[in-house]
């Protein structure tokens, strides 16, 4: 089974939660997983992940996101959630 290491890129609202990390690689093949295995690395980032992000893969933003399937090398640009009104 290959591996699919995506380049994650973190919005400063979340560097509190993650000890001032901005780019962290994480291993995952779809974005569920890859927001799993973020809040078990950051434990205090996790409430964060499930108060929603925005999430783009390789410059594409997409909704409702959790089954979208990352590739290996791909770039994952995670920004909080803006609430409209």
């Amino acid at each position: 089974m290959s591996r699919s290491v995506a380049r994650v890129r973190l919005s400063s609202s979340f560097t509190p939660y993650t000890g001032g990390q901005t780019q962290i690689e994480v291993d995952a093949s779809n974005v569920r997983q890859l927001l799993e295995r973020l809040g078990a690395r950051y434990p205090q980032l996790q409430p964060q992940l499930e108060h929603g992000v925005a999430v783009a893969i390789d410059g594409v933003i997409y909704q409702d996101a959790l089954l979208q399937p990352i590739g290996s090398g791909s770039e994952v640009v995670l920004i909080e959630r803006i609430a409209g009104g």
